[in-house]
């Protein structure tokens, strides 16, 4: 049986494309209300334009801890409550680790983990006082295996995965949830960073990928499950996908 999600006010961060711009249609549509996150401010004020739900709209660089510390503030000065942290940007960064830039893994282990650590502690006294909550990380298939070519990337997830195990664990008493969906191949603006126009196009005749529309289906069947039962780790994975 499912709980209804009306009124349930949820941030999305990563907000302006792939998974997370699919998450916030699907929960407008459930009457979720949306405090949506990215640094691209132009395509976040034009998702938020075709949402039949209320909604705000921030810029933030999850990077930048002060952006993390506004995001929550503003959303809880509109809505005064936050029920769902949906930490959900990240950035994939693939290759070769010698041949690679230190800098950018630097980076993306700054969006990747450190981000998700800030979104969290930064909701968890709120959920706690309001008596419940939901955390919800957009991890990877690669946070349970390790995956040759993305060493770092991997080293990430994997990361999130033990984050979300233990803290899971740390604030079950406090009503608050701790999930984990981990995809595998997504065909969204990320993944598309490193594939030629012919590799998409074999991609999308294949059925090698996921949709962004299949992780917020997903995302919405564990947000809707009663209080009492927890998806500690949910993945999926595309039908014609070898891993």
């Amino acid at each position: 049986m499912s709980q209804p999600l009306t009124d349930k006010v949820v941030i999305i961060t990563g907000a302006s494309s792939g998974i997370g711009e699919a998450s916030a249609r699907l929960l407008a549509d459930q009457g979720c209300k949306l405090t949506l996150a990215a640094r691209s401010i132009d395509k976040l004020e034009r998702l938020a334009r075709e949402l039949s739900t209320e909604t705000l709209v921030v810029r933030a660089d999850m990077t930048e801890a002060p952006d993390i510390a506004n995001m929550v503030e503003r959303t809880m000065a509109r809505f005064g409550r936050i029920d769902v942290m949906l930490a959900n940007a990240g950035v994939y960064i693939p290759g070769q680790f010698a041949e690679g830039d230190i800098d950018a893994y630097s980076m993306m282990l700054k969006l990747n983990v450190d981000a998700v650590f800030r979104c969290a502690h930064a909701v968890i006294p709120i959920m706690t006082a309001q008596g419940g909550g939901d955390i919800v990380v957009t991890s990877s298939i690669s946070g349970h295996i390790d995956i040759i070519g993305e060493p770092v990337y991997s080293a990430s997830k994997h990361a999130v995965q033990t984050f979300v195990h233990t803290l899971r664990r740390q604030v079950a008493a406090a009503g608050i949830r701790v999930m984990s969906l981990a995809p595998g191949p997504v065909a969204n603006p990320m993944q598309w960073l490193y594939e030629a126009e012919e590799q998409k196009r074999a991609v999308e005749e294949a059925g090698s990928h996921l949709a962004s529309d299949d992780c917020a289906d997903a995302i919405l069947f564990m947000l809707s499950r009663p209080a009492h039962v927890t998806i500690r780790d949910l993945v999926i994975l595309p039908q014609m996908n070898r891993v």
